[in-house]
């Protein structure tokens, strides 16, 4: 049985994709199950699909009002970097409206809606693959794994969206009793979990460097300062991640193939900038071509 795993990353998805694009068309490898995290939930379907050109269109042409319904804050560019900074009215309205974050991102639930139709999720529900999104359990302080065999339509594309909801930025949703959250709080990349499942050989695209040399730039104000951190922690999440799963594969005899960025794409991931991951998904097509025809796959 063979996987594909996709970590989360915003929108450095689009590196991921076009890493996918590459496993896919050309290599014409076939998976038995898919799992993702954040950004990697919403390529996932489309994957399974075998629609590369349809999710391509979406991460080359998605901005930041499709992602959000209320951005907490504002974009300055400078020097080739981007940066952060608060919007104070934006952040105030959703205070007062009752919001415990900061932003929303109610207009991503519709874009997934959008993109991913009925009759291609009961395709995908009623086919020989396993979809699963990650999800974490803020109540229950536990990580949880949505496959698209337990739900209908409408929870399926609400597990996707939340997947991606990067608090305290997105929307924090409160479902069945409990508030949920961006999976990569809890599991960036799931190849634990696909092992569990079965899974015998395992393709991760990880939206990372393989060696962390990130010097983040100082932080100018509490949103800067909250990216930074978080952005430390999903590292470290990350990188335990890989640890767990390369021990778990030997553990059961599996194999996996890692697909780290070779460069550092961007330090704010919530940026979502449609020149750049146009490049970005050419890029990963490009080192995935590159990782075909130079050094083994295999990276236990």
């Amino acid at each position: 049985m063979r996987a594909l795993v996709i970590s989360g990353g915003g929108s450095k998805g689009a590196f991921a994709g076009g890493v996918a694009q590459y496993l896919l068309q050309e290599k014409k490898l076939s998976y038995d199950m898919f799992l993702g995290t954040s950004t990697g939930s919403l390529l996932i379907s489309h994957l399974a699909l075998r629609e590369i050109e349809k999710i391509r269109g979406v991460y080359t042409s998605v901005t930041q009002n499709s992602i959000f319904s209320n951005c907490p804050f504002t974009i300055e560019r400078k020097y080739g970097a981007s940066t952060i900074g608060i919007d104070h009215l934006s952040v105030l309205k959703n205070l007062l409206r009752g919001s415990k974050t900061f932003g929303e991102s109610h207009n991503l639930l519709r874009l997934i809606r959008k993109t991913l139709s009925r009759s291609e999720f009961e395709e995908l529900r009623d086919g020989p693959v396993d979809l699963l999104v990650t999800v974490s359990n803020l109540s229950l302080n536990r990580v949880e794994y949505k496959s698209i065999n337990d739900f209908d339509y409408e929870e399926f594309c609400e597990w996707i969206w939340i997947s991606c909801n990067y608090i305290p930025f997105m929307s924090l949703v409160r479902k069945n009793g409990c508030e949920y959250a961006d999976g990569g709080l809890g599991c960036m990349v799931p190849i634990e979990e696909a092992i569990h499942r079965g899974a015998t050989v395992v393709d991760a695209i990880i939206l990372h460097t393989e060696v962390t040399h990130v010097n983040r730039m100082p932080s100018k104000n509490p949103f800067s300062l909250l990216t930074n951190m978080f952005g430390f922690m999903l590292d470290r999440i990350e990188e335990q991640n890989v640890k767990i799963g390369k021990f778990t594969a030997n553990y059961q005899d599996a194999l996996i193939n890692l697909y780290y960025t070779p460069t550092i794409l961007t330090t704010n991931s919530l940026v979502f900038d449609r020149e750049q991951m146009t490049k970005w998904w050419k890029s990963g097509y490009l080192y995935a071509a590159s990782r075909s025809e130079g050094s083994s796959e295999l990276e236990l």
